[in-house]
């Protein structure tokens, strides 16, 4: 059966199909109630469906937020998605997913999708990636942004500013900075070289202190008296984990420690438990010295995969050695041992991006800690 049209539904109320979208479609140049209400009962009569783009187009609103995610299967962004649920929920916006597998490229194409259905705004949360190979698309997602931008967009990002890879043409992979929509950059980070950037009010970042936390966790380790560490950290040009990884190393020289060893892995469980069986060997000879190695993974997952691949080799923590992740997904609540981590507080990360996207982009600061459990115990 075809749809009833915009025409049939002027035609049975007697009035141009001008005045008939008007009506419908909620423009603010709204004929007498009697014509109003006449178009109303034979779009009823005839079962009319409005048109939600041409809604969009007479409102200069479609009511819609868009939401990327790298993977929704993941805690920590089903946890933000929560977050950006329930403010879009309670403004009346209906929420659009995309997930992608976290490349700039597939950002793009999802920026670019948002844009065609006139999304009101965009919130985009993951982690960037400075990788010299993604230098075209880091390009490409920040046109296709200042595109979007440009429409009248408000644009989120969740964790770091979009990377302008173009302007960077030449430089060092450890010269490089972030650069905001509008062309504007700055440099002031000091481990990786990744910085913070103001940015108009259609475009906010909204800064995660990974870097902070993970000197904070470094140290709260030391104080407990733990001297020998690994850290297994997501790909190198993966600036959530590079952050993570340059913090927790700068915490360990602040303590007077020598710098852990570095294992790289896919950031997710599959990679921490990939790595936590090259690391059985390093555990062993710990323990035949009398100590445990202490372990940081750069994210929960990752840890949690770490503690699976150890057991599968008769390890246990916190007897065997010592583990610690970052994040706190809700997942942690029924692991065992209780993981040591750092706490984001991500459902309230998730409402205050679609806060600052939807009614005033503003910048908020993202609070955290530590948060010591059995995993990490008392060192040998």
């Amino acid at each position: 059966m075809a749809a009833v049209t915009l025409s049939e539904v002027a035609r049975a109320a007697g009035v141009s199909p001008a005045t008939a979208s008007r009506v419908l479609n909620g423009s603010s140049r709204i004929p007498g109630a009697d014509i109003a209400e006449r178009v109303r009962a034979a779009a009823a009569a005839l079962g009319y469906i409005a048109n939600a783009q041409a809604q969009a187009l007479a409102r200069s609103s479609s009511g819609l937020l868009g939401l990327i995610v790298h993977d929704i299967a993941d805690p920590y962004f089903s946890s933000i998605a929560r977050g950006v649920q329930s403010a879009a929920r309670e403004l009346g916006k209906t929420l659009l997913l995309i997930c992608t597998e976290g490349t700039p490229a597939e950002e793009r194409l999802a920026v670019e999708a948002f844009t065609s259905r006139r999304t009101d705004a965009i919130v985009l949360a993951g982690s960037r990636s400075s990788r010299p190979e993604d230098d075209a698309d880091n390009a490409a997602l920040l046109r296709e942004s200042e595109r979007y931008l440009a429409n009248g967009g408000r644009l989120v990002l969740v964790g770091h500013d979009l990377i302008d890879s173009r302007a960077d043409a030449g430089r060092s992979p450890d010269d490089r900075s972030t650069r905001t929509a509008d062309g504007s950059s700055d440099r002031s980070g000091d481990a990786v070289g990744f910085a913070r950037v103001d940015a108009p009010s259609s475009h906010l970042v909204i800064d995660i202190p990974n870097e902070t936390l993970a000197v904070d966790l470094a140290q709260s380790l030391a104080r407990l008296g733990h001297q020998r560490f690994a850290v297994i950290a997501g790909p190198e040009g993966l600036m959530t984990s590079d952050l993570r990884l340059a913090g927790f190393q700068r915490g360990l020289r602040n303590a007077g420690l020598a710098p852990a060893e570095v294992t790289r892995a896919a950031f997710n469980r599959d990679g921490g438990f990939k790595a936590g069986l090259s690391l059985e060997a390093g555990v062993r000879a710990a323990a035949s010295e009398g100590s445990r190695l202490c372990i940081f993974a750069v994210n929960d997952r990752m840890a949690m995969g770490v503690v699976a691949a150890l057991r599968q080799q008769g390890l246990e923590a916190p007897t065997s050695y010592t583990v610690a992740g970052f994040d706190d997904i809700p997942t942690l609540e029924d692991f065992f041992p209780g993981l040591t981590t750092v706490r984001l507080p991500l459902e309230d990360i998730g409402r205050t991006a679609a806060e600052a996207a939807l009614i005033d982009a503003h910048r908020v600061p993202v609070g955290g800690g530590v948060v010591l459990r059995d995993s990490t115990g008392s060192p040998a």
